[in-house]
């Protein structure tokens, strides 16, 4: 698994990798950022930061479940690498029953879905940003990948201007260095959210597929993903919540 986590003021940022026993990636990229004068740490060395500063830890067992097995099942059949809204289309029980549902995004039936990429972006009263992602990666990706979301400047990036937080292909968004564009746009271009969010979508992904949510210094809120949809939620301190799939 792994994670980042950027305090937008200061551009202050913590990251990890590789991690197999942390419960919470998240809290240990948080950690790296306050407590060790590194930004990323990964393996056996972000394991062992995580020991000293008594995260929380599991057996790699609790992070398995019977639905992700068999995904992977399907994955490896197919010799094929899972994006969480891509499926191999190998005809098994799992895979019939899913598509039964008739709720679709991207052309496949919600049920298919599995947890993958959490993101989250935050904006205070005084304007300050900040922005964390964490992931478990691709299925069935090759050992030792690492993907965009701890990546800052990719998957994650906040600064005086924005917080922004990216899923997808993860390929595509390093590429890109999607997240730190949003900001780029809005310094450079003098864009708006709304504006940076969309041009960045439309104009650095090439081919490949991917979404992202921002929020401003103003308290804007945006989001943009060029897939038929993507899973996000808002919610502000006066008690306004909302959630979106399409």
């Amino acid at each position: 698994m792994e994670a980042s986590i950027m305090d937008g003021p200061k551009r202050r940022c913590g990251a990890v990798s590789g991690l197999t026993t942390v419960k919470n990636p998240v809290s240990l990229a948080r950690l790296v950022m306050e407590k060790s004068p590194h930004s990323y740490l990964a393996f056996s060395g972000a394991e062992e930061f995580a020991r000293k500063q008594g995260v929380e830890l599991v057996d790699n067992e609790y992070f398995i479940t019977e639905d992700n097995v068999g995904m992977l099942k399907l994955a490896k059949e197919a010799n094929s690498i899972l994006f969480d809204y891509r499926i191999p289309t190998i005809g098994t029980c799992g895979a019939g029953a899913a598509m039964d549902s008739p709720l679709q995004m991207n052309g496949l039936p919600i049920s298919v879905y599995a947890p993958e990429t959490v993101g989250c972006v935050v904006v205070d009263k005084e304007g300050r940003c900040a922005a964390a992602t964490s992931t478990g990666g691709l299925m069935n990706k090759m050992t030792g990948r690492i993907g965009d979301s701890p990546l800052i400047g990719s998957g994650t990036y906040a600064s005086d201007l924005c917080g922004v937080s990216c899923t997808g292909e993860g390929e595509a968004i390093i590429r890109s260095t999607l997240a730190r564009e949003v900001a780029a746009v809005m310094e450079y271009k003098g864009l708006n959210l709304h504006e940076a969010v969309d041009y960045v979508i439309k104009n650095r992904l090439d081919e490949g597929k991917a979404g992202l949510i921002a929020v401003s210094k103003n308290g804007e809120v945006a989001c943009g993903f060029n897939t038929t949809g993507m899973f996000r939620g808002c919610a502000t301190e006066d008690g306004f919540m909302e959630v979106g799939v399409w």
